[in-house]
């Protein structure tokens, strides 16, 4: 078994663009239930949103990177408030179960027949990070940062999707520091109290519905980068349960608990593949397949979890106070 290929991998996990991804998508949850008590458990089809916006308006309508960012961050607004103006006076409950089908609408649609010349139908969509890609400063070849080694393709996806994510951590840090987030954090906790005092409680979620789904929607078009497809696959429900798993790991009502949670979540998976492959193909495993350890990894990491939650349901970053409204 090559431990020093295992730990490699499992560290360029840490610090790569599919992991940003779940960072950010993550801080968008943080905004959501961590800090406004929303049960989203749709975040995978703000995802899907923001990838699909960015890859029809580049494809279909010859839009440049600038606009097409923007069309992604529009559309994930609008669903937003698709999602936000029919549950947000209603309980948490509604809004749980309203966002976990929407999400499954999303991906449904772009799957439909008719619309296979706009979304690409199941095949998905394609070759539309060119423009993306044609500014990249780096000159093509390959680079070697410490023990991990990138191409210029990689590198640059790597440092732009981790400075999004530092950004928008720093937005939330700056936020929920404000009056703003102040209000936010006391809807969370008795939000009764909080309309008492004058406060339009319904705003004030809908902003926070909207700015979570905004990172969610920039997280998506980051998952999409590295490969330059779209796959409709890609956003069915369990992408939005891995997304709470990084969230819990880290700490719910935390701003960088949520990038801790997805690095951990991913080097846990990564770790947990490369071992139960090598104690396989060393024949010390005889009872597995190679198939089956991709499967019991998850499993593993959902063990991990429930202990978790069980020793420290607040998180590696968060603290008892957190649990106070759950």
């Amino acid at each position: 078994m090559d431990f020093a290929t295992i730990f490699t991998n499992a560290l360029t996990q840490i610090v790569s663009p599919i992991t940003a991804s779940y960072a950010l998508a993550a801080l968008g949850l943080a905004v959501h239930f961590g800090y406004a008590g929303l049960l989203n458990f749709g975040q995978a089809g703000f995802m899907a949103v923001g990838a699909y916006g960015f890859a029809i308006s580049t494809l279909t309508f010859g839009a440049p990177l600038p606009i097409a960012v923007l069309t992604a961050i529009v559309a994930s607004v609008l669903f937003a408030l698709l999602l936000g103006i029919p549950t947000l006076r209603l309980r948490a409950d509604y809004l749980a179960i309203v966002t976990i089908a929407a999400a499954e609408i999303v991906r449904y649609v772009v799957t439909t027949n008719s619309l296979t010349k706009v979304t690409g139908s199941a095949n998905g969509l394609a070759t539309f990070e060119r423009g993306f890609y044609g500014l990249n400063p780096f000159p093509p070849g390959n680079y070697q940062v410490g023990p991990l080694q990138y191409n210029d393709r990689t590198l640059w996806i790597s440092i732009v999707a981790w400075a999004l994510v530092l950004l928008c951590a720093g937005i939330v840090w700056g936020l929920m520091r404000s009056p703003w987030g102040r209000v936010l954090k006391g809807i969370r906790e008795d939000e009764h109290a909080v309309r008492s005092l004058g406060k339009n409680v319904f705003v004030y979620k809908m902003e926070a519905l909207i700015i979570g789904g905004i990172f969610g929607s920039l997280a998506g078009i980051i998952f999409t980068l590295p490969t330059g497809a779209v796959q409709p696959a890609n956003y069915g429900t369990e992408l939005t349960f891995f997304l709470w798993t990084a969230l819990l790991l880290g700490g719910m009502a935390t701003v960088f608990g949520s990038i801790l949670g997805a690095m951990i979540f991913w080097v846990v998976l990564s770790l947990t593949q490369g071992i139960l492959l090598g104690l396989i193909e060393s024949g010390a495993i005889t009872f597995l397949t190679s198939i089956q350890a991709g499967q019991l990894r998850y499993i593993l990491v959902g063990v991990a979890l429930m202990l978790l939650m069980i020793f420290r349901p607040q998180g590696i970053l968060g603290n008892k106070k957190e649990l106070a409204f759950s």
